[in-house]
């Protein structure tokens, strides 16, 4: 069990999950309540929304692994699970089995609620992923930008499904209200900063993998530009990083007018990328790497958690 849970990375698939989760109950009704708008979305619908997100991430990884096992005997030989703790006719059928439950459970949602858009989308992800995983993730920064592409999607698809759902109710009126301006507004600020800090990690961790990634061809950026160029690339992505946050605090007055907010993105969100940068210039093998890696996890945990601050302005 331990090593499937680990196959099919699932501390990922719970910030996965509490992504979603936050976002739609901490944020998104609030908001919603705030401007006079009851959700009609059903908790099994939007139950349903998660679990397909699972499904596909967790098919995305298994994949992953399937195609990566030669990398990972070179890179992390005593954690490969492919071919030593299961077959790899055993983790294709995994893969198999989740993208076809991801894929139906998903057109189910889209006939439901009359979105084509939605079967082309979840038809599409699992299609991504293998491309990902076999060819996109050995090119340079390409693979970084699709895989961080997907997740930005995830907190789109949380307001994306409420509003098919009034719409479905009320009407295309629902759209031109400021509740959907304003729900789209911070959707799209979680949207980017999940974005920006995978793709941080994901850069980071090309640089933990690149003695497996250059015996096997690929072209990842500290391949192309070597290490240290590369660092200066995940320094100019989390100064950004830093940059966006300040500017929209500065800018929403919302953030500017709390007391808590600007202790959270001093201790939370600030320091910890400043930690980031720090460990990065100081790494120097794979291992510590591995370690700029789970920092950057973190930041992106703390801020999915910021959703617990934000929810206070609607309240």
């Amino acid at each position: 069990m331990k090593a499937f849970f680990k196959l099919i990375r699932i501390k990922n698939l719970i910030i996965i999950a509490l992504l979603q989760s936050l976002l739609r109950y901490g944020l998104l009704i609030p908001m919603l309540q705030f401007y006079g708008i009851e959700p009609v979305l059903s908790d099994f619908h939007f139950a349903l929304l998660v679990v397909v997100s699972v499904l596909l991430a967790a098919s995305g990884y298994v994949i992953n692994d399937y195609f990566d096992v030669k990398i990972d005997k070179i890179n992390r030989p005593e954690k490969v699970v492919v071919g030593n703790v299961f077959r790899r006719r055993s983790v294709l059928l995994m893969h198999v089995f989740f993208t076809i439950a991801g894929v139906f459970i998903g057109l189910f949602i889209s006939f439901i609620y009359k979105k084509e858009n939605y079967a082309l989308v979840f038809i599409m992800i699992p299609i991504v992923l293998w491309f990902y995983s076999a060819k996109l993730k050995k090119q340079i920064l390409l693979g970084n930008l699709v895989i961080s592409l997907l997740t930005a999607l995830v907190p789109y698809f949380v307001v994306s499904l409420e509003f098919s759902a009034l719409i479905k109710e009320f009407g295309e009126a629902i759209t031109e209200t400021e509740a959907c301006s304003t729900a789209w507004f911070w959707t799209t600020g979680f949207a980017f900063f999940a974005f920006i800090i995978n793709l941080i990690r994901e850069i980071i961790k090309d640089m933990e993998d690149e003695k497996g990634d250059k015996k096997e061809g690929a072209h990842t950026l500290p391949i192309e530009m070597g290490i240290q160029n590369t660092k200066i690339v995940v320094y100019a992505l989390t100064i950004t990083s830093i940059a966006a946050i300040w500017a929209l605090y500065f800018v929403i007055p919302e953030l500017k007018n709390d007391s808590i907010t600007i202790y959270y993105f001093i201790l939370f969100l600030t320091i910890p990328l400043l930690l980031l940068i720090f460990s990065v210039y100081k790494a120097n093998s794979a291992k510590k790497f591995h370690g700029s890696s789970r920092i950057s996890k973190i930041v992106m945990l703390f801020g999915i958690l910021f959703i617990l601050v934000a929810r206070t302005f609607f309240v």
